[in-house]
C-alpha cells in the first residue's frame, strides 16, 4: 500500500513516497523535492564472503537525461558511462553512508539512484542522498543511520540551506555537509578564501537542517522500517587473540617504527607472512575451507594489533611512526620550468608525495563540452589527475580514470578555480594535469601546490598562491581521547579515523574536504583541525613562494598569444563570409599556411556580443589577422578624409580602395576643383588620393570626394 510522507523543509515541500515502485528491492522510496524526483532502491545479497576484508558496498547514481528534458548526444542516443558529476555524485553519498554498516559486515549491497526528473533548484545529489540513507534505514540491512546532507551557501553575509544556482552564483561559500542527528561525517567544500571561523559556522549551520532530516527520516522508518536482518561473521575467540599477540606484537611494534615507507610495509608484511606461515603448517591437517577460515581470523587479528599499536604509538606516546611531531610537516622541495616545451610545469614534493603538474593554454572555443543534466553546459577550467601504480611501488590496471582519480582531480580543480582569472582577464581555456610520481599520503593536496605554481609558471594571472595540506585525526580505543595529525602519509591515512583535507590562500579556505571512519566528530575537532591546518599551509606557502612568488607577466613563448577586441556585431556574418569563405581566407592568408586546420594557423574565435578573439605564438601573425577583420568591419564615417588606392578608372569617374574589401566612386565631377571631362585625365589605377566621405546612396553605394578633400 503506498504511504506518502510530507515535510515542509525551509520553506520547500520535501515529499517521500513508499509501497508503489520497486516493490522487490530491500527497501525503495521516491522522494520528491521540489519538482526533483530521485527514485533511491537497496538491495542486499543473502551470502556474505566473511573471508574478505573488504565491505562490497556500490552506490551508483543514475543520470537520465530525459530528467532535464535532453536526449544523448553521439551516435547511440542512450545513456552511457557516468559523467564526472555523476560519479562525483555517487561518491558522495558513499562516503557519510559507509561508516554507518557494522564492520563486521560483508553482504554485497548495491543502492541505486535513478534520476527522474530535475528542478536545478533542487540539488538532485543531495535528494539522492535523503533517499539512499532512507530506503537502507527501512529496510532488513544493518545501518546506524540515518543520514543527510545540505547545501550551504553564504550572500551577503547571511547563511542559505540548499541555494539555488543563482544564489550560489552570488556565494562566497559552496558547501556541502553530511552526518547523522549527532555529528558531521562528511564535507566537500568550495570557498571564496573564506576564513575559518566563517567555515566553521557554515558547517555548524548545515548540521542543524541536517538533523530536521534525520528527525524526518526517523518518523518514516518508525512507521515503514522492518527487523533488521542477522548476518553470518567471523567469531574469533580470546585464546587466538592472545596466541597472535604474544607471536607478533613486538616484531610489529619494531616494523612500524620503521620510517622509511617500502622498508617499513616490508617489515609489516614480513612479520604477518610469518605468523601466516606458522598457523598454515601447524594447522595442515585441515580441510582447505577450514584452513582458509582460520588464516583470515589471524590476518584480522594482526590487523587489529597493528591498529591498536599505531594508536599506542600517536595517541598515547604523543608520536609519530616516522618521528615527527603532531603539527611537523615532512621535508618540502619545489622546482619548476622541467618541461621546455610545456606552457607552465612544476614539481612539489613532501615527503614521499611527489607530484608533477603541467599546464596547458588554449583558445576559449577549446573548452570542455559537458552533456548531463547539471545548468553547467561548458567547462573552460579542467584539472585532470593521474595515479599510476607506480607512484606507490606496485603494478596495476591501466586505462581510464577511476572513481578516485575523478574525486582527487575535482577536488584539487575546486580549490584552483577559486583564484581563477575571469575569461575577461584572461581568454583562454586551461588544463591542469597532475602526474603523481611518488605517494605516501595526500597526493591531492600535493597536486594543489604543484597545480599553482604551474599555473603561475605559465603566466595566468592567479588572485594568489593556494596550498593545501591534509590532516588526521586519531582517536583513543575507548574515545576518551583524540590526537590531530599534520600532514598525515599513507599509513595514518588508512589506520586514521580522517582524512581533513585543506586547501586554500593565506586570506582564507578555497576548498574543503572530509571523510571519516568513526560515526563523527565535534565542533572543538573541526575548529582544532582548521587552525592546524592553516599553520601548515602558511609553511608549505612560505616555500612554494620561495620558488616562484607571483604569476609570470608573460605567458610562454610556446603558448599562444592573444588579442581581443570588439566590432559591430552586425558585421561578423561579413567576417565569416558565405560558407565561411572570408574566415579562411584570413586565417590562410595571415598564418602562411593552406587550410584552417594546419597546426600554425592562428585562432579566431568570434563572439555574439561582437568580441574577436585571436591567438597565436607569434604576435605578427596576430597583429596581421587583427588588421584584416578590421579593414572588414571598419565603417567609413561621413566627411572624414581618406588616403585610397586607385582601383579602376572610367569615363564617368574611378573606383578608389581606402582598404580591403570598402571601395568607393569618386564622380568625375568631384576628381578636382576644376571641371574634367574624363577621370582618367587626371588619374590612372595605381595613384594613391585623398578623398571626403560623402556617405552612402540609397542603393548603399560609398560616394568619395577628391574636390573637397583638396579644397
Amino acid at each position: 500500500m503506498k504511504k506518502v510522507f510530507k515535510l515542509n523543509f525551509r520553506g520547500r515541500e520535501l515529499v517521500v513516497e513508499h509501497g508503489e515502485l520497486a516493490k522487490q528491492a530491500n527497501g525503495a522510496v521516491l522522494v520528491r523535492y521540489g519538482d526533483t524526483v530521485i527514485l533511491s532502491t537497496v538491495v542486499v545479497s543473502n551470502n556474505a564472503n566473511v573471508l574478505s576484508d573488504f565491505f562490497p558496498l556500490m552506490v551508483l547514481y543514475q543520470e537520465k537525461l530525459y530528467s532535464v528534458g535532453k536526449i544523448p548526444g553521439g551516435f547511440i542516443k542512450r545513456e552511457g558511462r557516468p559523467t564526472d558529476a555523476a560519479t562525483l555524485a555517487a561518491r558522495m553519498i558513499d562516503r557519510p553512508m559507509r561508516p554507518m554498516f557494522p564492520e563486521d559486515f560483508r553482504n554485497e549491497v548495491q543502492v541505486v539512484n535513478t534520476v527522474l526528473s530535475v528542478d536545478n533548484n533542487n540539488s538532485p545529489e543531495l535528494t539522492a542522498m535523503f533517499g539512499s540513507s532512507l530506503a537502507t534505514s527501512i529496510s532488513k540491512i544493518p545501518f546506524d543511520g540515518p543520514i543527510a546532507g545540505v547545501k550551504v551557501g553564504r550572500v551577503n553575509g547571511e547563511f542559505i540551506i540548499n541555494p539555488t544556482p543563482d544564489e550560489l552564483e552570488q556565494s562566497d561559500i559552496d558547501l556541502t555537509v553530511a552526518g547523522t542527528k549527532y555529528a558531521i561525517n562528511m564535507v566537500e567544500a568550495g570557498s571564496k578564501e573564506v576564513s575559518e571561523d566563517d567555515m566553521l559556522e557554515a558547517l555548524m549551520f548545515g548540521h542543524e537542517a541536517i538533523k530536521e532530516l534525520c528527525s524526518f527520516q526517523e518518523e518514516i522508518i518508525k512507521e515503514i522500517g522492518v527487523e533488521k536482518m542477522e548476518y553470518e561473521k567471523l567469531e574469533i575467540t580470546d585464546e587466538l587473540r592472545e596466541n597472535v599477540k604474544t607471536l607478533a606484537s613486538d616484531k610489529l611494534d619494531k616494523a612500524m617504527r620503521i620510517k622509511e615507507k617500502l622498508e617499513k610495509y616490508a617489515a609489516i608484511d614480513a612479520v604477518k607472512e610469518e605468523v601466516v606461515e606458522k598457523y598454515e603448517e601447524e594447522n595442515s591437517d585441515l580441510d582447505k575451507e577450514e584452513l582458509n577460515i582460520l588464516i583470515t581470523k589471524v590476518k584480522l587479528v594482526l590487523e587489529s594489533i597493528e591498529y591498536d599499536i599505531f594508536r599506542s604509538i600517536t595517541v598515547d606516546e604523543k608520536t609519530r611512526a616516522d618521528g615527527r611531531s603532531m603539527t611537523e610537516i615532512r621535508p618540502l622541495s619545489t622546482d619548476i620550468d622541467l618541461l621546455p616545451r610545456t606552457h607552465g610545469s612544476a614539481l612539489f614534493t613532501r615527503g614521499e608525495t611527489q607530484a608533477l603538474a603541467v599546464t596547458t593554454l588554449g583558445a576559449l572555443n577549446e573548452y570542455q563540452a559537458l552533456d548531463g543534466i547539471s545548468l553547467e553546459a561548458e567547462k573552460h577550467f579542467m584539472l585532470h589527475y593521474n595515479f599510476p601504480a607506480f607512484s606507490v611501488g606496485e603494478t596495476g590496471r591501466y586505462g581510464s580514470p577511476g572513481r578516485r582519480e575523478i574525486g582527487h582531480g575535482a577536488l584539487g580543480e575546486r580549490c584552483l578555480k577559486q583564484v581563477m582569472p575571469s575569461e575577461e582577464e584572461f581568454p583562454y581555456t586551461v588544463r591542469v594535469v597532475s602526474e603523481i610520481l611518488e605517494s605516501n599520503g595526500s597526493s591531492s593536496q600535493a597536486t594543489i601546490c604543484a597545480g599553482c605554481m604551474s599555473l603561475m609558471a605559465a603566466g595566468v594571472p592567479i588572485k594568489a598562491p593556494v596550498a593545501g595540506i591534509a590532516m588526521g585525526l586519531i582517536t583513543s580505543k575507548d574515545g576518551s581521547n583524540y590526537t590531530i595529525l599534520t600532514d598525515i602519509q599513507g599509513m595514518e591515512d588508512h589506520l586514521g579515523d580522517m582524512d581533513f583535507k585543506v586547501g586554500g590562500t593565506r586570506k582564507g579556505i578555497c576548498s574543503l574536504q572530509m571523510d571519516i571512519k568513526i560515526k563523527g566528530i565535534t565542533k572543538e575537532i573541526l575548529k582544532e583541525a582548521l587552525y592546524q591546518a592553516k599553520e601548515a599551509r602558511f609553511e608549505i606557502l612560505d616555500v612554494m613562494e620561495a620558488q616562484i612568488a607571483k604569476p609570470r607577466e608573460e605567458v610562454s613563448k610556446y603558448a599562444p598569444k592573444t588579442m581581443i577586441f570588439k566590432i559591430n556585431p552586425d558585421k561578423i556574418k561579413d567576417v565569416i563570409g558565405k560558407g565561411g569563405e572570408m574566415i579562411t581566407k584570413i586565417i590562410c592568408e595571415a598564418s602562411g599556411v593552406d587550410a584552417v586546420n594546419d597546426i600554425n594557423a592562428v585562432k579566431v574565435d568570434l563572439e555574439d556580443d561582437g568580441r574577436v578573439i585571436i591567438y597565436h605564438t607569434d604576435k605578427e601573425v596576430i597583429d596581421k589577422t587583427a588588421n584584416m577583420i578590421k579593414d572588414i568591419t571598419r565603417e567609413v564615417e561621413d566627411g572624414e578624409i581618406y588616403k585610397g588606392k586607385v582601383v579602376k578608372v572610367e569615363d564617368f569617374g574611378c573606383f578608389v580602395e581606402l582598404w580591403p574589401g570598402c571601395e568607393g566612386l569618386v564622380h568625375v565631377s568631384q576628381l578636382d576643383t576644376k571641371r574634367t571631362d574624363k577621370a582618367s585625365d587626371l588619374v590612372k589605377v595605381g595613384d594613391e588620393i585623398v578623398v571626403k566621405s560623402l556617405g552612402y546612396d540609397k542603393k548603399g553605394r560609398l560616394n568619395l570626394s577628391r574636390k573637397e578633400a583638396i579644397k
